[in-house]
């Protein structure tokens, strides 16, 4: 009972996924001619039907958790929605073709912690399946505000970036940070619906930050991207330094490591970088290709 019961979360799971997607695509997207009356957003159930060579039926099905699909039906439905990798991949993880998470989340290896002491210089943290954060070492505390100070339930990276003004001063550029972890965690929260973990993440971040509430609504999925960072330090150990100069910004190389399985932990590591210097320009985080004007990322 309880693994038909996983399975038909995760179909509802993939219905609303593949919904979502439908109604961000035009006709034009697709090479459909444009109609002047439509009562909903994007495309009509019966365009991504033709365009998969399905009946509407079956497909009005599939977005309603009720049928199963073989992979080569739902590559075809991927190709009519033009999903992207990340994308495509994930509707198959939803529709049991990829490898599920273990299981709920219980601990972590010790051997992990010490992996994070082995890097005096290079802030990092391990985090569990939804960002909470479960270590750090002793550099991280040296650049960020110390979670130990934090409540159990605020101890989350996601919601310290976009919650948290004290993080948000030392990283000026969260928001492209902030949106590719959100979309690094959507990828996993959507294979684990039974896990309470992510939906009461997703209710924290809606009570903190009620105005992106288009971030949380999004079903964009996809991997973190590397990329450097800029860094100004306010912890105790630099506090004799910020008194006299003021903070100094320091540019940082920023990864996210997967564990392996079954572990379902990710570490975040931030690498220190050389200065930049006026010959040799370097962008530092890059915005989100989907960023408005504004800067502020969309998904």
């Amino acid at each position: 009972m309880a693994t038909t019961t996983a399975t038909m979360r995760l179909s509802k799971e993939l219905g609303g996924f593949l919904r979502a997607h439908r109604e961000r695509l035009s006709p034009g997207d697709v090479g459909l001619p444009h109609t002047a009356r439509r009562r909903t957003p994007g495309l009509r159930r019966e365009e991504v039907a033709a365009l998969s060579g399905v009946s509407v039926a079956w497909y009005t099905w599939l977005e309603q958790g009720r049928v199963d699909a073989s992979r080569q039906v739902l590559d075809a439905v991927a190709r009519a929605l033009r999903l992207d990798d990340a994308s495509h991949r994930h509707a198959l993880a939803l529709a049991g073709f990829a490898p599920r998470a273990a299981g709920p989340y219980t601990s972590y290896d010790p051997n992990l912690r010490a992996l994070l002491d082995s890097w005096p210089d290079s802030p990092a943290l391990l985090l569990g399946p939804a960002l909470d954060i479960l270590a750090r070492n002793r550099a991280y505390a040296d650049v960020w505000p110390d979670p130990a100070e934090l409540p159990d339930e605020r101890r989350n990276l996601l919601l310290l970036l976009v919650g948290d003004e004290r993080h948000q001063r030392v990283l000026p550029g969260w928001e492209s940070v902030a949106m590719d972890l959100y979309r690094h965690l959507r990828t996993r929260a959507d294979r684990r619906p039974e896990d309470e973990g992510f939906r009461r993440l997703t209710g924290r971040l809606r009570s903190a930050r009620p105005d992106l509430d288009d971030w949380w609504a999004c079903r964009s999925v996809g991997d973190f991207a590397p990329r450097t960072v800029t860094v100004t330090a306010t912890a105790t150990a630099t506090v004799e330094i910020t008194r006299q100069n003021g903070p100094t910004p320091r540019p940082y190389a920023m990864n996210l490591l997967l564990t392996p399985q079954p572990q379902d932990t990710t570490i975040l590591v931030m690498t220190p970088k050389a200065p930049k210097t006026p010959t040799t320009p370097e962008p530092t985080d890059p915005p989100s290709p989907d960023a408005p004007a504004s800067g502020v990322p969309r998904p």
